[in-house]
């Protein structure tokens, strides 16, 4: 992503309706998982280090990340709390050794050109009964200036995403679109902005204290409804993958 973009993450995400409820939400995900007490825990594309408190209420976490600049910020915000190691996928990832019960790509996997070669070179880092969750935005036609802008190679489909996880040789356990209650207010904003061609480039702006606590409400009551149901469209995907076979072993 550029510089710009990091530097917008690190301002937004500890406040902005769209992170602080995906955490929210991520969280509640997790842990509906079962992992193992002291889970080890990797995120690739840690970006800023918004995720890594979250998610070392889980577990012991490590973190990957590209970008140096977005290195510094996560440790400004976070200190020598975690291991945060430079690296990229799929061919320079700095845990070649090690074996994880966790590895979480949230919004990650859409950046990368070879996206099924990360995920069969991350599969070798996965623990016995180890899983990956990962975040993905929807909809190859909500492509927008934002998409561009933080650098995203695609958009998937619920079919193309399944595809790719399938062929790269996992087992999907769970497979939904979510962020769907406000899909209708994103889905025409980005409509109507391509009708008038006023395309949105940089949606990391945190609106008003009320719109954005409504925002953060609606978005996050969803953790209740993924744990029933997978929902039928949305404005992103996630997944939660194992390797094939396990079940069967």
């Amino acid at each position: 992503m550029d510089h710009q973009a990091y530097v917008e993450m690190d301002e937004a995400e500890g406040e902005h309706w769209w992170f602080t409820a995906r955490r929210e939400i991520v969280g509640h995900m997790i842990r509906r998982l079962g992992l193992p007490a002291h889970a080890s825990i990797l995120e690739i594309g840690s970006g800023t280090g918004g995720n890594l408190r979250m998610l070392s209420s889980f577990g012991e976490v490590s973190a990957m990340e590209m970008n140096t600049t977005a290195i510094a910020m996560a440790v400004r915000k976070n200190g020598d709390r975690f291991d945060i190691r430079a690296g990229s996928c799929p061919g320079n990832i700095p845990f070649d050794t090690e074996r994880f019960d966790l590895i979480c790509l949230f919004d990650v996997l859409e950046h990368i050109e070879e996206d099924v070669a990360t995920l069969v070179a991350i599969r070798q880092l996965l623990a016995d009964g180890g899983k990956i969750f990962l975040t993905v935005p929807a909809y190859p036609w909500m492509w927008s200036g934002h998409d561009a802008f933080v650098h995203h190679k695609r958009r998937y489909s619920l079919q193309e995403l399944q595809d790719k996880v399938v062929a790269a040789g996992f087992h999907v356990c769970r497979l939904s679109f979510f962020n769907t209650l406000l899909f209708p207010l994103v889905a025409g904003a980005r409509l109507v902005g391509k009708l008038f061609g006023r395309d949105v480039v940089s949606g990391t702006a945190v609106p008003s204290a009320p719109v954005n606590r409504l925002l953060n409400m609606v978005f996050r009551f969803e953790r209740h409804l993924l744990g029933r149901y997978d929902l039928p469209f949305g404005v992103s995907l996630l997944a939660v993958l194992e390797i094939k076979g396990e079940r069967e072993g």
